[in-house]
């Protein structure tokens, strides 16, 4: 007899133009091999979506927005399994940054390990004024390994990024915000909404231009300032014809308001850009 598929550990839901993912893995959001395979299928759904156009990647652990990944499940590997395991959390965290929709990442609580790393990969973090982050691998006797030594210099600079991953110190999000990897910092209480209402705003925006942006600003931790100029000219330039581009600027020069279309031409609008390729179907790893 076959066994019922378990439920997903992220909850999908959408509020208008807003996709929210919401980890769901008590009591901490241990990001565990299923808890990071569920994540990456919400991400495709988001994309695959055509209604949404910002996605907020939430908690609903009261105590962490994720407490990091599963110890009890990597203390047993070896090198081979733990290169596959550490592929499978570099693979949530590219996802994260490759969708070409705006992430915002609204961490309350614990936000460590490859919680923290799953944060930084996000286009914003907002956080409540109770939110803790680190990166303290280092006293389990190894390091970051979904992209933490990679991200996080980019996203604090090199040598408080030494401190972080070297010390394995947490510090409270009015220091994360300091540093620079934290947006914005406000009351538990406001979190969801505050990421909701900046979530609603970007939605409104053309998501294709959205998308391109995304793009060309991540250039720059990639290529060379002349190679990240000749893929700003190149998005910047394919905008010009798409129908976003056409009825802006006409309403502009008419002075009126205007709405950007939906994502429902998204294959057709996405064309000639770097996501408007079909993605290919990935089976889950196990």
């Amino acid at each position: 007899m076959a066994r019922a598929p378990r439920p997903s550990w992220v909850r999908y839901e959408r509020s208008g133009g807003v996709a929210i993912l919401t980890i769901d893995h008590p009591p901490v959001n241990v990001l565990s091999a299923e808890v990071l395979d569920d994540l990456i299928a919400a991400l495709d759904r988001a994309e695959a979506d055509p209604e949404s156009h910002v996605v907020v990647l939430a908690s609903a652990a009261e105590k962490a927005f994720a407490a990091g990944a599963n110890i009890r499940e990597m203390a047993p590997m070896g090198a081979a399994q733990a290169r596959r395991h550490g592929g499978r959390g570099q693979l949530v965290t590219t996802r994260i940054e490759a969708l070409p929709l705006p992430v915002i990442a609204a961490v309350h609580g614990v936000c460590l390990g490859g919680g923290c790393e799953i944060a930084m990969s996000c286009d914003f973090v907002l956080a409540s004024d109770d939110a803790v982050f680190g990166q303290p691998e280092i006293n389990l006797g190894v390091m970051p390994g979904w992209g933490g030594t990679q991200r996080l210099p980019l996203r604090i600079g090199r040598q408080a990024a030494r401190e972080w991953i070297f010390t394995g110190r947490s510090y409270p999000a009015d220091a994360a915000a300091r540093a620079g990897l934290v947006l914005h910092v406000v009351p538990r209480s406001e979190l969801r909404p505050a990421a909701i209402k900046f979530a609603e705003e970007l939605a409104q925006k053309p998501a294709t231009a959205l998308a391109a942006a995304k793009r060309a600003i991540q250039a720059v931790d990639r290529s060379p300032l002349p190679d990240g100029l000749v893929e700003e000219l190149s998005l910047w330039s394919r905008l010009f014809g798409t129908p976003d581009q056409k009825e802006g600027m006409q309403a502009f020069l008419e002075k009126r308001p205007w709405t950007p279309r939906s994502r429902r031409t998204w294959a057709r609008d996405g064309q000639g850009f770097p996501w408007g390729k079909p993605r290919p179907r990935r089976g889950r790893k196990r």
